[in-house]
């Protein structure tokens, strides 16, 4: 490749390739961290204004709620209460019909689902990101990546080992078309066709089904009763399933003959071979005896079919990641495609961050690839079994090989932890350490933190303890300190503050300011007390750091909030617990105060002691 002799060239610490949902959420993570030069781009010309992915899990709710992002999309979305089936005989007569609630879940803080275009998200990403001066650069294509093979340059966190050469595609003249960006770091979040992960000889393994679907976004004309709900109808025709979308649009997810829309001599779908109108044909007979119709144009429409396939690694030496798509495909019926996509950059971004900052040893960035590629392993193989399940016929007196009702709810109902992704479990690492669960038996170390209302000691606000959990890139260290009623328990409580505040202590062993409460670590302090008589100033100074960090499990002023969450965790009232939260809102570790020790070899074995200096 010849290049310009006044070829641009740029130095960032991320670059971005794609703008899709995994892509934004790590620019909009990064920029929001602060301090970071990120460049995202897209090949697009422009961002998606309709179809594509169209769902929210719970979990991601959650998520983006640590983001402050959720609330927009909570109020445009449609929420998805309840799931619907629908067997049909060969009489095309209905024999079943069942509703059950769609997110089982008892800890779930949002009990539904969100079905919005995936547009509008974007635009909730893109929106935060202007906020903090970040801007995707399109159209914009990634022309070659190289690498560095030196080993001291990849050891040097202040080294860009990644050249990238990028080209303009608007560019007004050859000499405007090529950049070069030389970067510490590179996501490749660009989708199923992943240009980083081909650049990098990275396989995808796995298997194409035989299962092909159409998908249609329209408002409907219906008389079907449950169209607001979220359906699975199976008849002898197929099957069919129902989103009720955002301003009385519904998508249509339609079974399909694989002879009528596979290309013989590709292999491969083709979108020629079909149309909304045939697809809408075949969503007609499958619905019989009720009828649908558009009642304006279609909005979008598609056809695929089902890749169910992993990315051998997810990283090339630590510098170079890949997401979303890039790394791992199956089908959307469960609704995992852009949620998982999203979470894998949660899970990466700010990993990225503290090492850049000096903060943590390079090496927590190993752990993305065994936290997130081991859900990717484990949503194929779901994924596997529930498509299967839903593209199956119904099992009738003529054909007991198909899928009974009980059979398809009680495999629903047991991938309602997987699927919402409330039951995401990562495995034991240098930032995962279950040692001491026992001390809160419900608080599974691996696993989200569980949502909780407590009130502040201070002002008696009922307050949920996941909005005090944002994505700032901090460790929260949740103290429980237990019940203050008694002398003893006073004394021991002071004792451990005076331990804490030790210059050797983790607290302020990894502080950029010397302080207990700092831009590493967020205390919040969680009594069993009483509102009516307790007096959150004797809390000693150290787990105060703020009046409002002071909480007490007690119940609000109207008593219907809160209450009980000392019991509901399995944690004593009589000691001190530490339950430490990630900052993407995973448990790390749960330790009693007797084992103060554990909890600084935990932070020991990532962290790096700060320097005072840092800007951050």
């Amino acid at each position: 490749m010849t290049m310009p002799l006044q070829t641009p060239v740029s130095f960032v610490d991320v670059l971005i390739i794609g703008a899709g949902p995994a892509g934004l959420m790590c620019g909009n993570a990064l920029a929001v961290a602060g301090g970071i030069e990120v460049k995202i781009i897209d090949q697009r010309p422009s961002k998606i204004s309709v179809g594509h992915a169209d769902g929210l899990q719970p979990r991601t709710i959650e998520v983006l709620q640590s983001y402050g992002l959720a609330e927009r999309l909570l109020y445009e979305g449609n929420h998805m209460y309840m799931c619907v089936r629908q067997e049909t005989s060969t009489l095309n007569v209905p024999m079943f019909t069942t509703r059950v609630p769609d997110v089982s879940i008892p800890t779930a803080r949002y009990p539904f689902k969100i079905a919005l275009h995936q547009g509008a998200i974007e635009d909730a990403f893109l929106d935060s990101m202007a906020q903090h001066n970040l801007k995707v650069d399109r159209p914009v294509k990634p022309l070659a990546i190289e690498l560095s093979r030196d080993q001291e340059e990849l050891r040097s966190l202040s080294s860009y080992p990644i050249k990238v050469t990028l080209a303009h595609l608007d560019a007004a003249t050859d000499a405007d078309k090529l950049e070069v960006v030389y970067a510490k770091y590179v996501v490749g979040a660009d989708g199923a066709h992943s240009w980083v992960r081909k650049a990098f000889g990275i396989t995808m393994d796995g298997d194409q089904t035989n299962y092909v679907w159409g998908v249609v976004d329209m408002v409907p004309d219906t008389n079907f009763p449950d169209i607001r709900n979220k359906a699975a109808i199976h008849s002898m025709n197929g099957s069919l399933m129902i989103i009720p979308r955002e301003s009385e649009k519904v998508r249509l997810y339609v079974q399909l003959s694989e002879k009528d829309i596979v290309d013989a001599a590709t292999g491969r779908v083709s979108k020629s071979k079909s149309s909304p109108e045939s697809i809408l044909e075949v969503a007609r007979k499958t619905l019989h005896p009720f009828h649908i119709s558009p009642l304006s144009d279609i909005e979008w429409w598609t056809i695929y079919m089902i890749g169910q396939r992993v990315a051998s690694k997810f990283s090339v030496e630590d510098r170079v990641f890949i997401a979303g798509d890039a790394c791992h495909t199956h089908s959307p019926k469960a609704g995992q495609g852009m949620n998982a996509s999203m979470n894998d950059t949660h899970n990466l971004a700010w990993k990225i961050t503290q090492v850049l900052r000096g903060w943590a040893d390079p090496a927590i960035l190993r752990t993305y690839e065994s936290e997130r590629r081991k859900y990717a392993q484990d949503l194929i193989d779901f994924d596997k079994r529930f498509a299967a399940l839903f593209s199956g016929k119904p099992r009738t007196s003529a054909d007991q090989d198909g899928i009974s009702h009980e059979e398809f709810f009680k495999a629903y109902r047991t991938a309602g932890g997987f699927t919402s992704g409330m039951n995401i479990h990562y495995s034991p690492s240098v930032i995962v350490n279950a040692k001491h669960q026992c001390c809160a038996e419900t608080l599974v170390v691996g696993q989200r933190m569980l949502p909780q209302v407590f009130v502040r000691a201070a002002d008696a606000r009922p307050v949920e303890i996941h909005d005090l959990l944002p994505a700032d890139t901090r460790f929260k260290i949740l103290i429980f300190l237990g019940s203050m009623d008694e002398e003893s328990r006073l004394l021991e409580i002071s004792a451990l503050a005076d331990q804490l505040s030790s210059p050797t202590g983790f607290l302020r062993r990894y502080s950029t300011d010397g302080q207990a409460s700092s831009s590493m670590f967020d205390l919040i302090t969680i009594v069993a007390g009483r509102k009516e008589n307790f007096n959150y100033l004797s809390v000693p100074l150290i787990f105060r750091p703020h009046w409002s960090k002071v909480l007490l499990d007690d119940t609000d002023v109207a008593g219907n909030k809160g209450g009980g969450g000392y019991k509901r965790f399995g944690i004593s009232s009589e000691s001190v617990t530490f339950v430490i939260v990630r900052p993407d809102g995973y448990i790390g570790m749960v330790a009693p105060a007797d084992a103060l020790g554990d909890v600084h070899e935990y932070f020991a074995s990532f962290l790096l002691p700060c320097r005072l200096s840092s800007g951050f």
